[in-house]
């Protein structure tokens, strides 16, 4: 009876090993699936969290849309185009399988949004191309699109957070109201005082590659080398935008285009969850022959 047993055994190992001898492929096939549609899951998450984090910014003022771009893995080549399939005979079409797909960058789209007027005389708007600079406390130069500014206790111009205004402009005590012209141009009036006095000019930076900048948070940009270094231009000249006084600039993020891509990312992780199952199904298959 033990013998039987035995003997039961390696036939169906032979049976088995047998079958993965003849079908080689089979076995290959299903677990390059497995991992083609791991990594087709993994970009669709990838760019589900990239449209998440423009629909959570659709308020912030100056947000700038992600976009998350994909490319291909490396290929298996098994017949090469072009090689032999004979002595007299080349491939006219060769056989590549892929690997699936990987992030390759999430880009950002600077396009403008729109202005949201606000009256605000301290509430700036690039309107074009460019930022404005924004000083840390540590010196160290960083750049934005959100123009919420107001002034401090000192009378300088400040943001939310209390980072200066490049260059640095202080506004005269008695100061009762302020015109900053499309150039940057600031001029103060002050109490009992005829004519305005002027405080400075706001520049405005521009990079030569912008999608190259890296974010901070806080609504702020660092250039890299990517980027290029800041150029400081005249608001609008050197096709850098001009400035647009009691105004802020809005998200540019479309929440009809984020829901659409939202809805396309979420049929393609189920294709790509649908592809393991199958794989899955396969290798069982497999594994359970008696």
């Amino acid at each position: 009876m033990i013998n039987n047993m035995f003997n039961k055994i390696n036939y169906l190992n032979l049976i088995s090993a047998a079958f993965l001898w003849l079908f080689p492929s089979t076995y290959s096939l299903a677990m390059r699936a497995l991992n083609t549609s791991a990594a087709g899951m993994a970009v669709q998450e990838a760019k589900v969290n990239t449209i998440s984090n423009n629909i959570a910014n659709i308020n912030t003022t100056g947000y700038k849309k992600n976009r998350a771009e994909s490319e291909d893995l490396m290929y298996e080549t098994i017949n090469e185009a072009g090689g032999r399939s004979s002595g007299t005979s080349i491939y006219n079409v060769g056989t590549q399988i892929g690997a699936g797909s990987k992030i390759s960058a999430i880009r950002k789209d600077f396009s403008g949004g729109n202005p949201i007027i606000t009256d605000n005389a301290y509430d700036l708007m690039v309107k074009g191309e460019g930022f404005f600079g924004i000083v840390l406390p540590n010196n160290e130069l960083k750049f934005t699109r959100d123009g919420s500014f107001n002034v401090d206790n000192t009378g300088t111009i400040v943001t939310k957070a209390g980072y200066k205004l490049f260059p640095g402009l202080v506004m005269p005590a008695n100061t009762v109201s302020v015109n900053i012209s499309e150039n940057g141009l600031v001029d103060s009036y002050i109490r009992g005082q005829v004519g305005p006095t002027n405080v400075g000019t706001i520049p405005v930076f521009t990079f030569t590659n912008p999608v190259g900048l890296k974010s901070s948070g806080g609504n702020l940009y660092q250039f890299t080398q990517s980027s290029g270094s800041p150029m400081q231009n005249v608001a609008g000249e050197n096709n850098a935008g001009t400035i647009l006084q009691g105004a802020i600039e809005s998200s540019n993020v479309n929440i009809m285009n984020e829901m659409t891509d939202l809805i396309k990312s979420q049929r393609a992780y189920e294709m790509n969850a649908k592809v393991m199952t199958v794989a899955d199904q396969m290798l069982q298959t497999i594994n359970n022959i008696r």
